[in-house]
């Protein structure tokens, strides 16, 4: 069961005298990088949201938004007040700012009330005298709810990429075919062309050591060779599919298999000695290539 680390969704709740709303979606990344906005005024929930999404994801870059509201009032619009301690942090920072800009000789645009307020922690919605756990209990037992819609618009984002790493597994496993139809014929070509280059060699070389000259050309028939190439591509088609039916995060497993089928394609390409065999070897890299970008969205 392939997921993707591509996903949306986005839902409204009530509970404890408030109502809110929020949305999650995420996007790949190579780890798990969690982005909340969350209302700083519920003691611990920031903390107990980032452990429960933790247990349900295993990685992608994922933002949060949460918007709380009292009953009856707007988003956010409760309990506003100044927070003076900040306010005074902020203020020397700008006055700062604009005595640095004016000895370096920049002119600065002025800071308005609006823009100060947009700075975190100036304004404070907390309330001393109110009991924030019932609220916190209220939102988190909503959160299953958000997330597994968030995790089903994953898996069906997964099975569509499923289909389509298998479709090109399919390719690449017809372009092997091909592959190795083409090596068998050069193959035959390559054992008759170094048998004349021997015996010219030898009806041109006096004193030469014919033992040397045939094992230089052994050699150089070995260096020819791509079954290993090729056995190596079925063995790396045959963990890709398995890595497909796994059902736990594969998504790092597979970044490193690309790897590994990039390298046979290329050394197929360098080794394969016929015009014929390079277009192969050129067609598997393409695919290759486009479906390490489609396992960049694996989980």
């Amino acid at each position: 069961m392939t997921i993707s680390m591509t996903g949306f969704a986005a839902a409204k709740g009530q509970g404890a005298g408030h109502s809110w709303s929020w949305d999650i979606r995420s996007v790949n990344g190579k780890g798990l990088d969690l982005r909340l906005r969350v209302p700083e005024w519920i003691d611990g929930l920031e903390l107990a949201l980032r452990g429960e999404i933790a247990k349900a994801l295993g990685r992608g870059n994922v933002s949060l938004s949460l918007k709380v509201a009292r009953d009856g009032m707007a988003e956010g619009a409760e309990g506003l007040r100044v927070n003076p301690p900040a306010l005074s942090q902020v203020l020397r920072a700008l006055a700062q700012i604009e005595q640095a800009a004016m000895t370096a000789g920049v002119t600065l645009a002025q800071a308005t009330a609006a823009d100060v307020l947009a700075v975190r922690g100036v304004l404070d919605t907390s309330s001393a005298d109110e009991d924030t756990a019932p609220l916190r209990a209220a939102i988190l037992s909503d959160l299953p709810a958000l997330l597994a819609d968030f995790t089903a618009m994953r898996a069906a984002e997964g099975a569509a990429l499923n289909a389509v790493i298998a479709a090109q597994l399919d390719r690449i496993e017809t372009l092997h075919a091909e592959a190795k139809t083409e090596a068998e014929a050069r193959r035959n070509l390559a054992a008759t062309a170094l048998r004349d280059a021997l015996a010219k060699l030898l009806s041109q070389a006096e004193g030469m050591d014919e033992t040397r000259i045939a094992q230089e050309l052994a050699l150089l028939a070995v260096k020819q060779d791509v079954t290993e190439e090729l056995d190596r591509l079925t063995a790396h088609v045959a963990a890709a599919r398995a890595l497909l039916a796994d059902t736990a995060p594969v998504g790092r497993k597979f970044d490193f298999l690309m790897q590994e089928f990039m390298r046979e394609a290329n050394t197929l390409c360098s080794k394969s000695q016929s015009t014929a065999l390079t277009r192969i070897g050129l067609d598997l890299k393409t695919v290759i290539d486009q479906m390490r970008e489609q396992v960049q969205n694996v989980e």
